[in-house]
């Protein structure tokens, strides 16, 4: 996907401070954009372009349909990244039920039944003699997990092992999946996080340039981010 006019891609969770310099990034190198996040207005409101579809990603009915519809926007789908997430923080020992459920449900599901519904385009794509490509943000707890951060590492931890055998799976049939860490970045995703209080946390990186090193990755041909990769960031 060296050159991206042309091609077509999803950015779900294109409101969170990683999604959505992500789609004006790649709009900006010439990629007609799908936006998806839970708030349509929100979406509207990036000034971004491209069409808008709302989607929960706890549920999947919504995630097939999601998929479904952004394929009909330009009648194939050569990429998708996957730039939602919840975070929660608190010791391993008081974490709720409910609150390990929505980690993995958003964090870890969500990608992989995504994965699971655009088998098909992501394919057509590769048929086609493009180079469709699945980025995930498995971020750097997937590497290291951390103390108080235990289900959501562990969440993390999970998408990244589903993209590395999965990438093994898919190679044959030209879809690529990308998997980008990055250390703790400066967006707002820890101000709002489905339990527990944030930690005072150091100043994190860039996310611009966060987001033109993923962007680069992808037009690159890239499959795997690591953490070092974002040292300069």
């Amino acid at each position: 996907m060296a050159d991206l006019s042309g091609s077509t891609i999803l950015v779900v969770g294109a409101t969170g401070g990683l999604g959505r310099e992500i789609a004006r990034q790649l709009s900006e190198a010439g990629a007609t954009l799908v936006l998806s996040a839970r708030d349509p207005a929100a979406i509207a409101a990036l000034g971004l372009g491209g069409a808008v579809v709302a989607a929960d990603l706890t549920d999947p009915a919504e995630i097939r349909r999601l998929v479904q519809v952004a394929v009909t926007v330009t009648g194939q789908l050569d990429g998708i990244v996957v730039a939602a997430g919840v975070v929660a923080f608190g010791p391993a020992a008081e974490l709720a039920p409910g609150t390990v459920e929505r980690l993995f449900a958003v964090n870890a599901v969500a990608p992989m039944l995504l994965l699971q519904a655009a088998h098909a385009a992501l394919g057509a794509s590769a048929a086609a003699g493009r180079s469709p490509a699945f980025v995930t943000l498995s971020g750097v707890v997937s590497e290291s997990p951390t103390a108080n951060l235990a289900a959501y590492s562990a969440s993390k931890a999970a998408l990244a092992a589903f993209g590395t055998a999965a990438g093994r799976e898919l190679r044959r049939s030209g879809i690529r999946i990308l998997d980008a860490r990055p250390g703790h970045t400066d967006t707002a995703l820890s101000t709002h996080p489905i339990d527990g209080t944030a930690p005072a946390l150091p100043r994190g990186l860039d996310p611009v340039a966060v987001c033109a090193r993923i962007v680069r990755a992808i037009t690159d041909g890239e499959r795997d981010l690591p953490s070092t990769a974002f040292t300069a960031s």
